[in-house]
C-alpha cells in the first residue's frame, strides 16, 4: 500500500508571549484576573519569545537541506504566526513547496473562563469550578468555550488534510500546548489517562519540539514513531533560558 504519512511531523508550540508573561504575574500575586488587553488571537510573542523563536530557526536551518521542512501550518493566533514567520525566515521562502494558516490548529477555546487564573474560576464560577474538578479538564467544557475532545477533533481533519495534501513532504506545525498535546493523543494512540498524566508531568516548553517520523517496515502499511519529545536543546544552546509556561488568556493546564 502506498505510503500515506508525511516522512517528518514536527510539533512546536509558539515562544513565550506577553500573555505567559502576564499569567505568571497574576499567579505569582494570587490574582484572580490575567492583566492582558488583547483578545486570545492577537497576544504577540515577548522579547524572549522572539529569541526562542529565533533559537528554533537556527536549528533547524542547520539541518542539511534534505532534512528541513517543506510544509508549514501554523495556527492564526499572533504569537504562533510569528513563531512561525521567523522560522520561515531562516530557512528561505524559496525552499518550502506550502504555507498555510489553519483555523483548526487555534488555541483551546476558554469561553467564560477567559483571562481567569484558577483561583479566579474558583471565586467567580465556584459551580464550574466544582464541575470542572468532578469531570476532569479532557471532557469538561465550559460555557462558550472548548473541552479538550473538542480540540481533539477539529486535529482529526487535519490530519486528513496532511494525510491527503502532504504525503512524504516533512511537515512543521506551530501552535499552542493544547494542540501538541492532543496532536500526541492521536499520532501516538494515547487515551484519557496516558495524556493527562503527561499534562500533569510537565507543561510543553515554549518553542520546544515534539517530532515523528515515517517507519515503512512498521505497522502493517508503515506508521509514524516518536522521535523527539519537548526538545529544548536548541534553545539551550542558544543561550536562552527554558521557561516552562502556559499559553494565555485561559485557565491554567486547560
Amino acid at each position: 500500500m502506498e505510503q500515506k504519512w508525511p516522512q517528518q511531523i514536527w510539533l512546536v508550540r509558539h515562544g513565550q508571549s506577553a500573555g505567559n508573561v502576564a499569567r505568571d504575574a497574576a499567579e505569582a500575586a494570587a490574582g484572580l484576573h490575567i492583566d492582558i488587553a488583547e483578545r486570545d488571537v492577537d497576544v504577540p510573542l515577548s522579547a524572549l519569545g522572539a529569541d526562542q523563536a529565533r533559537a528554533l530557526a537556527s536549528w533547524f536551518a542547520a539541518m542539511p537541506e534534505h532534512e528541513r521542512p517543506t510544509v508549514v501550518l501554523h495556527s492564526p493566533y499572533l504569537r504562533a504566526a510569528e513563531t512561525a514567520r521567523i522560522i520561515m525566515q531562516q530557512l528561505g521562502p524559496d525552499s518550502l513547496m506550502a504555507v498555510h494558516v489553519d483555523e483548526r490548529l487555534r488555541e483551546k477555546e476558554f469561553g467564560i473562563l477567559d483571562r481567569l487564573t484558577v483561583l479566579g474560576i474558583e471565586h467567580q464560577y465556584p459551580e464550574l469550578y466544582e464541575q470542572r474538578q468532578h469531570v476532569g479538564k479532557f471532557y469538561f467544557r465550559p460555557p462558550g468555550g472548548e473541552s479538550w475532545c473538542d480540540v481533539i477533533l477539529r486535529l482529526r481533519s487535519i490530519i486528513d488534510t496532511i494525510t491527503r495534501e502532504f504525503c512524504k513532504e516533512r511537515v512543521l506545525i506551530v501552535g499552542h500546548q493544547v494542540t501538541v498535546n492532543c496532536f500526541r493523543y492521536l499520532f501516538e494512540r494515547l487515551d484519557e489517562a496516558a495524556i493527562l498524566a503527561f499534562d500533569r508531568a510537565a507543561d510543553v516548553p515554549n518553542c520546544s519540539v515534539t517530532s515523528y517520523s515515517f517507519h515503512p517496515h512498521e505497522g502493517k502499511h508503515g506508521k509514524l514513531g516518536l522521535q523527539l519529545t519537548n526538545f529544548v536543546a536548541p534553545l539551550e544552546a542558544a543561550g536562552t533560558p527554558v521557561t516552562v509556561q502556559k499559553d494565555v488568556p485561559a485557565a491554567p493546564k486547560a
